[in-house]
Formats: structure tokens, sequence, C-alpha cells
């Protein structure tokens, strides 16, 4: 009888542990319910001839930073379907103004809610976090302040407001998410994403070199994510990773991307040739995040072979990372041709032994 016994206890036991390990693992996880992203109004539209206008009524420009321009227009893909903030469309992105700054991210931020709230069918009054994200805009109150007070939201929301983080905001922002659903269970939350143009609109001519104007691919995306929503939720987040990379700054790449003023007092967005370094370096410390086991040992391996015989090519041997084992599709921030590439370099994934990663973002900057 006691052998039965131990035999059901311990029985009992693992399906306890596998049943506990399952419940944490679907904790972890964040569900994206529904996402938004902002339609500016027809009058606010730049077709061909307005965005020529806008272009050359800038006394500053010269002949090449104008080639730089239309080969930037027509790689990037913006046709007569682009918008443009207010401001810029009159003639007065030269002397904006903190009005028009918070007009600019009101329209934004309050339209897309008010279409995400529609199309989800959830109250304000029912939102436990909100994370609001714009880089190169933090006004006093800050904008979930504003967020709050528009919708009439819950005096115990949990607020928060990133400002000067880049780009990368958008993860840190789900990161942030996902962090605080660990203390608050079973909790919707809303992340808003977007930047401010008209106020950060650059008027000199070093566009062609270092200072480049707001990039036009930053658009609002707001999320709605529940902890045990996954029968109702369009997408899974099964884990953010990000590394911080102040380790960089031993190696003399301290300035990446910079907000700074030029010789003549005009505001622009540096982005130094460090950055492309930087951004492979990072990649590689993600990379164990996201591949398998099996892939990371052959790496190894095939590498210490490859420094045994003295080769000097990885592709002889085959000792690239293969990222097909771990991603099915592989997202390279496009801020610049220059950055793709040396992202995908930083993975070995050169064109002859993995095309795909970077293919879909090419075009977009070519």
């Amino acid at each position: 009888m006691e052998p039965i016994m131990m035999i059901f206890c311990l029985l009992f036991f693992i399906i306890f542990c596998l049943r506990k390990l399952v419940f944490q693992k679907r904790e972890a996880c964040c569900y994206m319910m529904a996402y938004e992203c902002y339609e500016a109004p027809e009058d606010r539209k730049l077709d061909t001839d307005t965005c020529a206008r806008i272009v050359l009524r800038n006394k500053n420009l010269g002949l090449q930073e104008h080639k730089f321009l239309l080969k930037t227009i027509v790689s990037s893909g913006i046709g007569e379907e682009t918008y443009g903030p207010r401001n810029v469309i009159p003639g007065q992105e030269d002397s904006p103004t903190l009005k028009d700054s918070i007009s600019e991210l009101d329209d934004l931020i309050f339209d897309t809610l008010d279409k995400l709230f529609a199309k989800t069918g959830i109250s304000p009054s029912e939102i436990d976090i909100l994370v609001v994200n714009v880089s190169l805009f933090s006004p006093a109150p800050s904008l979930t302040a504003r967020v709050v007070n528009r919708y009439k939201m819950r005096s115990n929301v949990k607020p928060f407001n990133l400002s000067g983080m880049g780009c990368s905001a958008s993860i840190v922002a789900i990161d942030l998410v996902q962090h605080l659903f660990k203390s608050y269970k079973n909790a919707f939350a809303i992340v808003v994403s977007t930047e401010s143009l008209g106020s950060n609109w650059y008027q000199d001519r070093k566009i062609h070199d270092a200072l480049k104007l707001p990039p036009p691919f930053r658009r609002l995306l707001n999320a709605l994510h529940k902890q045990q929503c996954f029968k109702t939720s369009s997408y899974l987040q099964i884990e953010a990773c990000r590394a911080y990379a102040s380790w960089l700054k031993r190696r003399g790449l301290r300035i990446c991307c910079i907000q700074v003023a030029d010789d003549l007092g005009y505001k622009g967005f540096l982005l130094a040739k460090s950055l492309k370094i930087s951004a492979a370096n990072v990649l590689r410390v993600l990379l164990p995040k996201i591949l398998p086991l099996s892939e990371q040992l052959r790496y190894v391996y095939v590498s210490r072979q490859q420094n045994k015989t003295k080769r000097n090519s990885f592709q002889e041997m085959g000792a690239g990372l293969n990222l097909k084992t771990g991603v099915d599709h592989l997202c390279v921030h496009p801020g610049g041709r220059a950055i793709i590439d040396e992202a995908g370099k930083g993975v070995s994934a050169q064109h002859e032994t993995c095309p795909w990663p970077t293919e879909a973002q090419k075009p977009v900057v070519s």
C-alpha cells in the first residue's frame, strides 16, 4: 500500500508542478487585444506639388541638399497619400509654438484612442496602466495627464510618460507593461507611441550629412494588453528583451543618436556613424535569447574548427549563424541603409547564406 501511495503522491506532485509552470508561462506572456494607427485628415495631405513647395521655400538648401531630399523621397516610397504636421503646410515650420506641438499630439492621440475604444468596446475607466512615448516633446503637465483628464480615467490608473529614449522606446514601453503585469493581475494597459514632427523640423543644409528631419517612419501605435485574454487577443508577445549598451562608451561610441543644434543654431537629430556599430554589437548580445541551444552549440563548434584550420571565411564551413532556426521574421529598424547592412553583418547574415533578414527594410531607405 505504501508504494502505491508514494507513486500517487509523486504523480500528484508532478502534475501540480507542471500546472504551475503552465500558468506561470501564461501569466508571463503579454496579449495584444487590438491596435490602431493614426490617419490624418485630408487637409494635412502632402501631394507631390505641396512637398516640392515645402522644400523649395527653404532658402538654406543648395543643389546637393535638393538631390538628397529627392532621392530620399523617391526611395522611401513617400507618395500622394503622405501627411504632414499642420504647422508645416502653411509655412510655419521655422517658428513652431508650444500650442502647435500640443495641438498636433492632441489630434494624434485623442483621435486614435477614440477609434481604439470604439473598436474594442472597452471603457476608458477600465484602463489600469497607461504608457505614452514621445521622444522629442515632453510638456508639463505630461501627455499622460492630458489623456487621463480627457477620458476621465480612474484616479488609481498607473500613468507613465517616456521621453528622450528614441525609436527603441516603443519596445521599452511594451517591456514596462509586461513587468507591471507581474504585479497587477488581469489588468488592461494602453501603450501610445508617436513623435512630435512639427516642432522638430530641421531648417538648415546639413540634411545630407548627419542632421536629419524627424524620421517619417515613426507612426502612432496604440495597444491594449490584458493577461488571461488569450482567446480574444490578436497577438501574443512571448518575451521582450532589450540591451542597454552603456558598455559601448568604453569604446568611444558614446554618441549614437542625439538632438543637437548646428553651427547656426538650428535644432536637428544627429545620427552618428557609430550608430551602425552599436546596432551590430547589441544585436549580438540579443541573439542568444532567440536562437535555440543547438544552433549556438553548432556555431561555437564550427567557429573553433575554423580557427584550427586557419580558414578566413566562415561561409566556407557554414559557420554563419542560421537565424531561421529561431526567427521567422526579422525586422531591423530602418534608420538608414548603413544601419541595416551593419546589423546584417553583425549576425553573419550575408546575402549568400541568409538573404532574407534585411530584404524588407532596404527598399525603404535604398
